[in-house]
């Protein structure tokens, strides 16, 4: 059995406007300048807590600006017109997976209340045997995420495959000793990721499946480690 993970925002979902529009609202709220889009979706794949300190400092209105984009958010996403779009080819290659039978989770900062309402939207609950979320673990890049849901599901850092498109995600998974494939559709640029130790980059999901389908080609006796030179 092989375990892939995907984090959630800019990989699995385009949710880049409802994330601009609740931080813009976040710190207006607070009487703070919005920061650039780029440095702002920078920081998507921290928790929250972690996200505001890189664009406040250490010393900004870190749990106020942390609650005000909870808010935020929750409220964008009430209304039915702000929902987040799948990213194409997502869904055939989440189904595809499963139907193959290798073990699905997700390792994102969001919160748990976030992924569960992304999977009641898409009836994807018994897609993932493993959920890991910013309620349950430190933020990336540190590795628990990943080490709770290899320690979930009894599967080894060898047969672990994170897909991601933050270095955040390409990180942790170096630290987890997992392969980290970055996605080049996400909120970060190619060079982020591969500076992070992204072992693959893909640029569409029918590429990602190709990718993993070789990958779990029973045949292949690679390990599910990473690749130098890649």
């Amino acid at each position: 059995m092989k375990l892939i993970l995907f984090d959630v925002d800019g990989t699995l979902v385009d949710s880049q406007h409802l994330i601009l529009a609740a931080l813009g609202m976040a710190f207006s709220a607070n009487g703070l300048a919005m920061p650039s889009r780029a440095r702002a979706l920078s920081i998507v794949g921290l928790s929250l807590s972690e996200a505001f300190m890189v664009l406040a400092g250490v010393d900004g209105p870190v749990e106020s600006l942390a609650q005000a984009y909870r808010e935020a958010f929750s409220r964008l996403r009430s209304d039915p017109t702000n929902e987040e779009p799948l990213y194409p080819g997502a869904a055939a290659c989440v189904a595809g997976l499963f139907d193959r039978g290798v073990a699905l989770g997700i390792a994102t900062g969001n919160s748990r209340r976030g992924v569960r309402h992304l999977l009641d939207r898409l009836s994807w609950h018994h897609m993932f045997a493993t959920i890991q979320t910013a309620d349950d673990a430190p933020s990336k890049p540190h590795p628990a995420m990943i080490e709770q849901a290899m320690a979930a599901i009894g599967i080894s850092p060898a047969d672990t495959v994170m897909v991601g498109d933050s270095c955040y995600d390409m990180a942790m998974a170096r630290s987890a000793g997992a392969l980290p494939i970055g996605v080049a559709w996400g909120f970060q640029s190619v060079e982020a990721l591969r500076e992070a130790g992204a072992d693959r980059i893909v640029h569409s999901y029918p590429e990602l499946r190709a990718v993993l389908d070789t990958l779990l080609e029973p045949s292949n006796s690679a390990r599910l480690a990473p690749i130098s030179g890649r």
